[in-house]
C-alpha cells in the first residue's frame, strides 16, 4: 500500500493516526438488496474503525440470487421439476413463491 513499509510500520502508523483494523473470521456474507442478495463465499473481512465509523472491506467468491430465494429453495424447485437452475431462479422470480414456481415448471 505504501511503498517498501512491512506490515508493523503500517499497523504503527494507522495506530498513530487512530485507525483500527482487524481480520474477522467470516464464512459468508449475505448482502441483500431490495431486488437480489449477493452472496460472498470464502470471504477475507476486515473491519476497519476510524473516528468512530466502522468500515467493512470484503473479498471473495460472489454470486447473485433474487431477493428472498435461498439456495435451498432454488434446489428444491430444480429437484421436484427437473429444470434448469437457471430456469427454476426465472421461475421463482417471476411467480414470488416456491410452490408457484414448482407448479408453473411442472406444466
Amino acid at each position: 500500500m505504501f511503498g517498501g513499509m512491512d506490515k508493523r510500520q503500517m499497523e504503527k502508523m494507522m495506530k498513530q493516526m487512530g485507525i483500527a483494523s482487524e481480520e474477522l473470521e467470516a464464512t459468508e456474507v449475505v448482502i441483500r438488496t431490495k431486488d437480489k442478495d449477493i452472496l460472498i463465499s470464502s470471504p477475507q473481512v476486515t473491519k476497519i474503525k476510524m473516528g468512530g465509523t466502522a468500515t467493512f472491506q470484503i473479498a471473495g467468491e460472489v454470486t447473485e440470487r433474487p431477493a428472498g430465494f435461498s439456495e435451498g429453495d432454488v434446489n428444491m424447485v430444480m429437484e421436484q421439476t427437473g429444470a434448469s437452475e437457471h430456469a427454476a431462479k426465472e421461475a421463482l422470480k417471476s411467480e414470488g413463491d416456491l410452490a408457484k414456481a414448482i407448479l408453473k415448471l411442472k406444466k
